[in-house]
């Protein structure tokens, strides 16, 4: 069993900045990829920000310049950085993470996709 736990969401007003943070528990071998992915009200979950496990970044147009992800693998935990916060950010944002669960999973190449609970940010003055 694998869980993926979110903190760091809140109401903050335009300009201001959040921290997120992500961290994976449970039945873990090898984690890959990392994200963060937002969902506003009446529109589609969409892709924030990507880190591999490498450290390789990427981010969405809308973000880049103000979102930072980082990674610490000691700690199997995802950050997300937030500076200038834009009213247009208000979403519930959702960590992912592709994860093989045991060594046998990983020499199979057996990778899942899990999800955290999602956590709330809100921009309005």
């Amino acid at each position: 069993q694998v869980q993926l736990v979110e903190s760091g969401g809140g109401l903050v007003q335009p300009g201001g900045s959040l921290r997120l943070s992500c961290a994976a528990s449970g039945s873990i071998f090898s984690i890959y990829a990392m994200g963060w992915y937002r969902q506003a009200p009446g529109k589609q979950r969409e892709l924030v920000a990507g880190i591999t496990s490498g450290g390789s970044t990427n981010y969405a147009d809308s973000v880049k310049g103000r979102f930072t992800i980082s990674r610490d693998n000691a700690k199997n935990t995802v950050y997300l950085q937030m500076n200038s916060l834009k009213p247009e950010d208000t979403a519930v944002y959702y960590c992912n993470a592709e994860i093989s669960p045991t060594s046998i999973a990983t020499m199979k190449g057996e990778v899942y996709d899990y999800w955290g609970q999602g956590t709330q940010v809100t921009v309005s003055p």
